[in-house]
């Protein structure tokens, strides 16, 4: 077989590997991705980047810039912007995973690195993100890409792409300067060995020069979009910062979790650091750096380790690093226990996950006569009401709205003041219900999923303010549309 016709089985082998779980999980969502989805429609439609069509422009997505991709996709509406969205994660990702194999070939001779390879099939986050029309799919290709290219002799590209991935995800950039500045060692001077032929090879440039390059590439992008959003919102952070404070216990108990079941596990080598050389170090540093710029970050309140997804291609190309150089035997428990923790995951949650798409679209559709009529909407979960309703919305959680952002409390237990219904003109309110919880009467005594719902359902006016008008009939999203009550003026919100 010929270098090249085995290096497209290579990497076809790759992509098949991250497509074919991405499929599988192609129904997963989470509601976030619909936020995005409305920017992007509004986008489409001429309004401007406001998440209400009539509301103020607002730094409501964390990857700036994201919504701007999707527009073009997003005339059609929302759900148009998030098959968009899905399509593009899939595609990004599917692409990156074949270049990462390549990489992976390229660590040794040894057929043991193949079996990192099968880090890629078992993880239930890198398929059902990829999928999830959110930034993640092609930040994760981002993050594969800026390992694997570095190992085929492109290190600035792979800085590139580092520097790419932060600029969308914040809590990225520690794990982007560190593989910018690991890009520097071993795989170019390996390179220049290779290199000859008739003509001379080309000076290096000094090593300082080419980590100060690597470092501008990795860092910039990260510093021109916290400029761009200190110029247009007045804040360098991302508007989430400040609705979802951080919890270093929860950003502890977050981190370590995720290193337990989604494959750090085969990294654990100490016995075989010292045989690494020194490219791959650097490649189990970014991954220790992100999971602890993940801790510090608080961790977060999505399913299947979204956080940590965009560095599992570096856990996948330095599990290959490893294996080159460590005992068969101690490979093949390494890789045993990366895969338990994996398919575990897979399959307990991998079948509810695949489902959650299906059950959101049920949803909308079936409170969407509900909401035709209010012209106000207030609810903790605004992205699949933006596809359900034209109205204006309300964001309880702050995500879109830096007023509500700034209220104490995290993003799902504000204290929202009944004053601010009244203010919003707020005819509707949307709550969940908890798990297994039908709707009592009064309404007033149910109890909501969140703190913010809670909150709301025990303030004083509450009952005759509102009153349930739909219950949703989906299993665990059982959302309660509440109308104002037609004898309360726009002053008798609940105070």
């Amino acid at each position: 077989m010929t270098g090249r016709k085995r290096a497209l089985l290579v990497a076809l082998v790759g992509a098949l590997s991250a497509l074919l779980p991405a499929l599988a999980l192609s129904g997963f969502t989470v509601d976030d991705a619909l936020i995005t989805a409305r920017y992007a429609h509004h986008l489409a439609r001429g309004l401007g980047y406001r998440f209400n069509a009539a509301g103020p422009v607002t730094d409501g997505v964390t990857p700036l810039g994201w919504a701007f991709v999707l527009a073009p996709f997003a005339s059609g509406g929302p759900l148009a912007a998030l098959a968009a969205a899905k399509a593009l994660g899939v595609l990004a990702w599917t692409l990156a995973a074949g270049a990462l194999a390549l990489a992976v070939d390229r660590t040794s001779g040894r057929r043991a690195r193949f079996a990192a390879l099968l880090l890629l099939p078992a993880s239930a986050p890198l398929g059902a993100w990829s999928a999830a029309g959110m930034e993640t799919g092609v930040v994760a290709a981002l993050g594969a890409l800026a390992v694997a290219l570095p190992a085929l002799g492109r290190a600035l590209a792979g800085a590139a792409c580092a520097g790419a991935a932060a600029a969308l995800r914040p809590e990225l950039l520690p794990f982007a300067l560190v593989v910018a500045l690991s890009t520097q060692a071993a795989p170019r001077r390996e390179r220049e060995r290779e290199g000859g032929g008739e003509a001379p090879p080309r000076p290096a440039r000094p090593a300082w020069g080419r980590a100060l390059a690597a470092l501008a590439l990795a860092g910039l992008p990260f510093v021109a979009v916290a400029a761009a959003r200190l110029a247009v919102f007045g804040r360098a952070a991302p508007l989430a910062a400040l609705a979802k404070a951080p919890d270093a216990a929860l950003g502890a108990r977050y981190a370590l979790a995720c290193f337990l079941l989604t494959g750090p596990a085969a990294l654990v080598a100490p016995l075989a650091w010292r045989a690494l050389p020194a490219w791959p170090r650097g490649l189990l540093a970014a991954v220790a750096v992100h999971f602890l710029a993940v801790a510090a970050a608080g961790g977060d309140w999505m399913p299947l380790s979204r956080l940590v997804v965009p560095a599992l291609p570096a856990v996948v190309l330095a599990a290959a690093h490893v294996a080159s150089v460590a005992d068969a035997r101690a490979t093949a428990l390494r890789i045993a226990l990366a895969l338990a923790g994996e398919l575990f995951v897979m399959i307990r949650v991998g079948p509810t996950a695949a489902r959650v798409g299906g059950e959101r679209l049920r949803v909308v559709e079936e409170l969407r006569g509900a909401l035709a009529g209010p012209e106000v909407v207030a609810a903790l979960d605004i992205g699949w009401l933006g596809a359900a309703t034209g109205a204006t919305l309300v964001d309880l959680a702050g995500v879109t709205d830096p007023a509500i952002a700034a209220l104490p409390g995290g993003h799902t237990t504000k204290r929202i003041p009944g004053a601010l219904l009244d203010a919003r003109k707020v005819d509707a309110l949307v709550l969940l219900l908890a798990e297994g919880e039908a709707l009592a009467s009064p309404w007033t005594a149910s109890r909501f999923a969140r703190g913010v719902e809670q909150h709301l359902a025990r303030l004083p006016g509450a009952g005759e303010a509102f009153a349930p008008v739909a219950v949703s009939g989906v299993p665990h999203l059982r959302y309660v549309v509440l109308r104002r009550t037609g004898d309360a003026g726009a002053g008798a919100a609940p105070r």
